[in-house]
């Protein structure tokens, strides 16, 4: 692997090893402070954000490291200007969309699709950060391109410790065992924090800018190969999220259905998704790093033809993944109540985390698997397959559920990891033997 990619990834992983044991410190105190109901709804919220933070984004994120990573790949310093000011603009549109739709409908979606009137407020809350989060996600992937990791690094940190200080804010404000408020004072602290971010992001971008001071570069087509890439991946992106929040809001129902109470339901989805599956992610910085800071690395390659150099690239991250992934697994398994009791004090998180961590292996190679097929071009077929998996979800969790409530859960994510494995697996096995393409002709 390249120095740049070592350096920018260890970096990364430094700031987001940080931010991690900040954000399970801090789940350890929501659930404390909101309990495992209270967590329940807030994850059911957040999976209605993650829809409308995807149409917000739009694909912009990835776009703007593959469009940034090729002009500076080809030599065409002066292009990286003209694609982060259209790039802004798309980020612009779609997260004041966004924002203006979430707002417009929130009673429509906690009545109606969610089941729950306490989630409409915090809804709300949560669409004023949407523009922010697009704007942000632009600058970031600036960043990445440039192999300047550790700018956006160091502002998601401050970042994650102003959410911290915002959420214990409002909350501090928020009334005694009141559900709804206490989760729209959590969604607040979020949307502050975002805020935030995009202030700080704005400073580095602004004084960094100046490495590129020639604005009127040769460069061509550059709004539509913007499109071209954003788009596709927009559009993909929409379709997962969709089902995947369907996935999670039919999973209260499903267990509802099984027999358990309404509170007992948002128990019991708030252990998996808001305690169980935090742990078992929380490791996974380092490669979540390296899935990250791959892309230009591999884009830079191909744009040059460096077939041998991509292949090797790919072996050594893949055999690093798997070696972390398995002793990883182990660790969770072994220590499983230990770790539960430490942050959560839930011998029921404990028996999740055990059940969920020979998983980890599958969930981690995935991660950079993702990562290799981005770089290469292959972002399509990647979300085409994460389509699949998150259709197969809704299905299962739909048909599952009613009969056989957690157990039947834990049975789809299972299922559902390993197949989007496989088939990513599959498709990078034929994007990494095949003769890798350099940039067409019309972009020179």
């Amino acid at each position: 692997m390249g120095k740049r990619l070592i350096v920018n990834t260890a970096l990364m992983t430094s700031a987001s090893l940080l931010m991690r044991c900040i954000a399970m410190g801090f789940q350890g105190y929501l659930s404390a402070k909101i309990g495992a109901a209270g967590i329940g709804l807030y994850q059911l919220v957040m999976s209605v954000e993650l829809l409308a933070s995807t149409f917000a984004i739009s694909g912009i994120r990835f776009a703007v490291t593959r469009l940034v990573s090729e002009e500076l790949g080809l030599g065409r310093s002066g292009g990286v200007h003209g694609a982060m000011l259209r790039s802004a603009l798309y980020a612009l549109c779609f997260g004041s969309a966004a924002m203006l739709l979430l707002t417009r409908f929130a009673e429509p979606i906690g009545f109606l699709w969610i089941g729950d009137a306490r989630t409409v407020l915090s809804l709300r809350v949560l669409a004023f950060g949407l523009p922010c989060l697009a704007l942000s996600s632009v600058l970031s992937g600036y960043f990445t391109a440039c192999g300047r990791i550790w700018k956006p690094s160091l502002v998601h940190l401050i970042e994650q410790c102003a959410v911290v200080a915002f959420v214990a804010f409002f909350l501090e404000r928020a009334g005694e065992g009141d559900i709804e408020q206490s989760c729209a004072a959590v969604c607040a602290g979020v949307t502050a924090a975002d805020i935030l971010s995009l202030c700080l992001m704005l400073c580095f971008y602004v004084h960094d800018r100046r490495r590129y001071g020639e604005r009127n570069g040769e460069s061509f087509c550059l709004t539509s190969r913007m499109l071209s890439v954003a788009l596709p991946l927009a559009v993909s992106a929409y379709a997962r999220s969709a089902l995947s929040t369907l996935e999670h809001l039919l999973v209260p129902r499903g267990f509802r259905k099984s027999g358990l109470s309404a509170d007992a339901a948002l128990a019991g989805y708030g252990i998996i998704q808001g305690m169980a599956m935090p742990v078992l992610g929380f490791p996974s910085v380092l490669l979540s790093s390296l899935a990250e800071n791959v892309i230009p690395e591999l884009t830079n390659a191909q744009v040059r033809g460096e077939t041998r150099r991509i292949r090797r690239e790919v072996k050594t991250l893949l055999g690093m993944s798997l070696l972390f992934s398995l002793a990883t697994a182990t660790a969770l398994f072994v220590f499983a109540d230990v770790i539960a009791n430490a942050l959560f004090s839930s011998a029921e998180a404990g028996k999740y985390i055990r059940l969920l961590a020979p998983l980890v292996p599958a969930m981690y190679v995935d991660m950079v698997v993702d990562g290799c097929l981005k770089g290469l071009g292959q972002q399509v077929w990647s979300m085409g397959i994460n389509i699949l998996d998150a259709g197969l979800g809704v299905l299962l969790v739909y048909t599952l559920l009613p009969v056989g409530a957690l157990d039947a859960y834990i049975g789809i994510i299972y299922f559902n990891e390993l197949l989007n494995l496989t088939l990513s697996c599959a498709r990078l096995r034929r994007a990494v033997t095949s003769r890798a393409r350099p940039a067409r002709e019309s972009w020179r």
